[in-house]
């Protein structure tokens, strides 16, 4: 049966998509923090659930050890887990700052590197990487977040090149707006002191956010997407997932990057696009 591993499938877009490819016939190992019985996932018959938290090398050595004695084999590896720190650089901790690359960046880099030699060894398999269009394009207070993201970008961007010699493809999937807990437990605030001295930033972004106001997509269409870049056999890298992510993709491409920040400066703050003064 193939079989792939999933990073952060306790909700969300990572349960979405263990269901999805456990309907379609796929043995999903489902990997989280904090695995339970209760879990809804558990009474599928094609998935077993796995602890494993990314920020925690011996728990993605003992979950990879587990993973490949009860499958035998993994043909594909998503690494979905991650969150978001929101809100000014200069409010955010050290450890916040930490904190958001070690899962973003450093937990998806160990957790394929757990992974690799048996895949290499396999001379066959996919890495699909969810990233953002936050990967892509960037918006305001969220610069720790879009760092984080910009960097799997980059990273799986050039790992593509030196895997496809030895038959592994990575792709990318970047999401717009998911109807998922990104706003509640996916999401970090800096709550520094200096928070309050951005306050017209905010105030800015709120009074013109109707511009950008797109419906956000259902964890389901991005589990569909993330399905198609497993089985399309094609060297596509990245696969931009929801009509906001499409939109933006193909606006920063068409009008080049620095006429889309001018653009998009020109959205969020007004017609002046100036300093946010108050």
């Amino acid at each position: 049966m193939t079989t792939i591993v999933i990073t952060g499938a306790s909700s969300g877009i990572g349960a979405a998509t263990a269901a999805h490819f456990a309907d379609q016939g796929w043995s999903v190992a489902a990997t989280m923090r904090r695995p339970g019985s209760g879990h809804a996932l558990a009474a599928h018959p094609n998935i077993t659930l796995h602890k494993l938290d990314v920020t925690e090398p011996d728990s993605i050595e003992t979950a990879r050890a587990e993973i490949l004695d009860q499958h035998a084999r993994v043909d594909v590896l998503l690494n979905n887990a991650g969150y978001a720190l929101m809100g000014p650089f200069e409010a955010a901790s050290p450890e916040q700052i930490e904190k958001q690359f070690n899962t973003n960046v450093f937990g998806l880099m160990h957790v394929t590197r757990a992974f690799l030699p048996h895949l290499r060894t396999r001379g066959r398999g996919v890495i699909i990487n969810v990233s953002s269009i936050g990967g892509i394009v960037t918006f305001p207070l969220m610069s720790l977040y879009h760092a984080s993201k910009w960097a799997v970008e980059g990273f799986s961007e050039s790992l593509s090149f030196e895997l496809a010699h030895v038959g592994i493809r990575v792709k990318l999937i970047e999401p717009g707006g998911t109807a998922t807990n990104f706003d509640s437990t996916s999401m970090e605030r800096g709550t520094g002191e200096t928070a309050d001295a951005y306050e017209p930033t905010q105030a800015a972004l709120m009074a013109n956010a109707g511009n950008e106001d797109v419906a956000a997509s259902p964890p389901a269409s991005v589990a569909a997407a993330i399905f198609a870049a497993a089985t399309d056999g094609s060297a596509r890298l990245r696969y931009a997932v929801g009509v906001d992510a499409e939109q933006l993709a193909e606006r920063r491409g068409s009008m080049g990057g620095e006429a889309f920040v001018t653009d998009l400066r020109t959205r969020m703050f007004g017609s002046d696009g100036a300093t946010v003064r108050s």
